[in-house]
């Protein structure tokens, strides 16, 4: 495969890579900024979050009228005058929305940022009519998302478990059907591709593309140090692959790292990839 190059530079730790109307969006963590970048690499920032807010842990997806919804410590949906409403009383990290406009987000009740000792994380669902129940539990550190194009599978991170877990999605919304879709692996946030793959990360400083099973299809190794943290298929044609990275010393405890990427050098990059088979489903 071709080398990835550097689209976007100077960044935070980019996360949540979203391909919308032509541009990738993504959460700019530390900055407190959702951005897009379009395939030149010309960026433009679409919503700076409250300066008292989290620096980390937001996530984005959008509505199927278009409205964008945030994630932090409430959910929060974007009115068409650029206004922040809550939308769930609910503190999440990850979202992914359905073409139904049931949004699912996931998250776990202790700081990670901090060390705190893990809980198990869990994932809800919020129905377009504003209901919020929770649909799975027992999420060994909850993470990236993926709905498969015919709406009737969710596949989870569990980063602290070291697998992809999937769900049928029911007919209400619920989750059922729990199976390892592929383990091994060091998931974060994920992308789904046309053939049923997912391009997921490995726990260093690589991403594969792994099928149902846990057969790895292809394997991109990034540079030493520098940590794959979402990754997203777009462009025109949805066959870019995009990386969020930032740097990372396997050496050192995650405290330590993401005290360095807070206050030290903003080494985030956003990478693209030309690959064969492209994206599909949500997000």
């Amino acid at each position: 495969m071709p080398e990835p190059r550097i689209l976007l530079s100077g960044l935070g730790i980019p996360e949540s890579p979203r391909w919308h109307h032509g541009r990738l969006w993504f959460c700019n963590w530390i900055d407190r900024q959702v951005v897009a970048v379009d395939m030149d690499g010309t960026a433009q920032v679409m919503v700076n979050r409250d300066p008292g807010s989290h620096p980390m842990g937001f996530s984005i997806d959008w509505l199927p009228d278009g409205r964008l919804l945030m994630t932090g410590e409430k959910l929060r949906r974007q009115e068409p005058d650029g206004s922040m409403i809550c939308y769930a009383e609910q503190r999440a990290s990850e979202i992914v929305v359905d073409s139904r406009g049931n949004a699912y987000i996931n998250g776990a009740d202790f700081d990670f940022v901090a060390g705190a000792p893990p809980k198990p994380g869990y994932i809800k669902l919020v129905t377009p009519d504003g209901q919020l129940r929770q649909v799975a539990g027992d999420i060994q550190f909850p993470n990236g998302m993926v709905i498969t194009p015919d709406g009737g599978t969710l596949i989870i991170s569990e980063s602290f478990a070291g697998r992809l877990t999937a769900f049928d999605i029911d007919a209400d919304g619920g989750l059922s059907g729990r199976r390892v879709f592929a383990e091994g692996l060091g998931p974060d946030g994920i992308c789904l591709d046309a053939d049923g793959a997912i391009w997921v990360q490995t726990g260093g400083f690589s991403v594969v593309r792994v099928a149902e099973g846990g057969e790895i299809l292809q394997r991109v190794e990034l540079e030493e140090n520098r940590a794959p943290f979402a990754l997203m298929l777009g462009g025109p044609d949805r066959r870019t692959l995009f990386i969020c990275t930032a740097e990372w010393h396997l050496a050192d405890s995650h405290v330590a790292n993401l005290d360095r990427l807070t206050n030290g050098p903003r080494t985030g990059e956003i990478l693209a990839l030309p690959v064969e088979v492209p994206g599909t489903g949500w997000p």
